[in-house]
């Protein structure tokens, strides 16, 4: 195990140094024994929001039984390591953010980006040319420039980039970032439509694949690291807003043979790039597709994916993550995006949203998912702006009319896995003998052990925190996640 995970390190782009100093340490020995557990806890008909709420010992008590509840957790058996949790800042989320007061503003980026005062985001991702959560459909030249010379990033400087410049000092100056194309310019597909899917045409393929090149330069040039890109969002399916279809043949020869060496001959092979970026039901044959030809396959760093192939949380397909993570461990698996649709105002507090997050998040970390990202960090009262009217939820809603900021319960949900899991933290066995406690575990850079548990049901449920025959005595309160550090 522990070559296999030195070896995805390298693998990303980290040498040795940067492994041993950014990853968890893999103790050859753990004893809970003597160590104190702090309880962070959300809890619906309650006013807990990661409130800091028990505080817990462990002691000695043997082989455990089958009639007591128990959550197991093993650090010395260890697992994928995390790049990081963040959400995409989009245009609508930047239109959004510049409306609100200054108060309000650094309010925001403080609750979102600072890992003592807020929940501590340490990934972004953005939009390459217009996506539905813009407000107008824009791309970056002119009709029929093939060449690029009009290449201008101009659009972007009025509101999304400041916004990504402000997000990215607030999380400490470093913010792991990677970008998505929902479409090419109308020009270079067959509909001649950014809308309503189409596809590239072929005489098209190297100055879309020189349009990546051109968009990571100019961003990287204004002061914005680009880590990372997404071949395209969504390559099946056809969409009233901005989308482009690639078959997985289409994907995988467009990157074997322009995309892929255009990147390495553009001084871009440091880049990860991202197949898929679409939901769970199709990901096993598209990353089959992908990683099966060695040609295409060299060039992928991993597989993105999505949630929306199903509403229904307990058939959300998390075993096709499994069957990709075990075919082809070498790459690393990334949710791209996820929301709740259909935006209501008067739902913003509806507790299965955040559930929705908790039963997912856990899930595929448990998978082997290195990292994940929310859909729009930031929306206003009305779920937009959007140009086709998909209007959504985000995890915080800034409410334009009256300067306020609306906090979803989704927003505490995903903080009791991005402040306490952090960037370099390894996922550590657990396990639990009660199914109504879901449960994953990380081994942090710092030491301490994080322990997220979520009981979707309407009861409270006892338990034991069991570790190599220490235990300490823990509650899950009804319809409620909670984070367990061990220091």
């Amino acid at each position: 195990m522990q070559k296999t995970v030195l070896a995805v390190l390298l693998a990303s782009g980290l040498s040795t140094a940067a492994f041993a100093q950014k990853s968890a340490p893999s103790p050859k020995a753990y004893s809970a024994a003597g160590r104190q557990v702090q309880v962070y806890t959300t809890a619906n008909q309650t006013d807990l929001r990661l409130s800091a709420t028990d505080k817990l010992s462990f002691k000695e008590v043997g082989q455990p039984l089958e009639t007591q509840p128990t959550v197991f957790v093993d650090p010395t058996h260890t697992f994928q390591t995390m790049l990081g949790i963040g959400a995409a800042l989009t245009d609508a989320s930047a239109e959004t953010f510049a409306k609100l007061p200054k108060a309000r503003q650094q309010e925001f980026l403080q609750a979102y980006f600072s890992p003592t005062q807020g929940i501590g985001y340490t990934l972004g991702r953005t939009n390459i040319n217009s996506c539905d959560f813009s407000s107008d459909i824009y791309t970056y030249v002119q009709d029929g420039d093939k060449d690029l010379k009009s290449f201008d990033i101009r659009h972007d400087e009025k509101y999304k980039m400041p916004f990504i410049k402000q997000a990215t000092a607030a999380a400490g100056g470093k913010l792991t970032f990677y970008v998505s194309p929902w479409s090419p310019p109308a020009w270079m597909k067959d509909t001649k439509n950014m809308l309503q899917g189409g596809k590239l045409l072929p005489e098209f393929r190297q100055s879309w694949a020189n349009y990546y090149v051109k968009f990571i330069k100019a961003y990287e040039k204004a002061g914005i690291p680009i880590w990372g890109l997404t071949v395209q969002n969504e390559p099946m399916a056809k969409q009233r807003w901005e989308s482009c279809i690639f078959t997985a043949e289409e994907e995988r020869d467009f990157v074997k043979n322009y995309l892929g060496p255009t990147l390495h001959k553009s001084g871009l092979k440091d880049k990860k790039l991202i197949g898929w970026d679409h939901n769970r039901d199709l990901m096993f044959q598209r990353a089959a597709t992908l990683f099966d030809d060695p040609e295409a396959s060299k060039y992928f760093w991993g597989l993105g994916y999505h949630w929306y192939e199903t509403w229904t949380g307990s058939a959300m397909q998390f075993d096709n993550l499994r069957r990709v993570h075990e075919t082809y461990p070498d790459k690393h698996l990334i949710f791209t995006e996820g929301c709740v649709e259909d935006f209501q105002l008067g739902n913003v507090q509806d507790w299965k949203l955040g559930e929705r997050y908790g039963n997912s998040m856990i899930n595929d970390f448990n998978a082997g998912t290195v990292a994940w990202t929310d859909w729009n960090i930031l929306l206003d009262e009305t779920g937009g702006p959007n140009h086709v009217g998909n209007f959504c939820y985000a995890p915080v809603i800034g409410d334009t009319r009256s300067g306020q900021l609306i906090y979803t319960n989704a927003y505490y949900y995903i903080g009791h896995f991005s402040k306490f899991i952090r960037p370099g933290a390894r996922r550590i066995a657990t396990a639990s003998s009660r199914d109504v406690l879901q449960t994953t575990a990380f081994l942090n850079p710092d030491g301490k052990v994080a322990v997220v548990v979520m009981n979707q049901t309407d009861q409270e449920q006892p338990f034991q925190l069991w570790i190599k025959g220490q235990a300490a005595q823990a509650t899950s309160r009804p319809r409620s996640i909670m984070t367990l550090v061990i220091n």
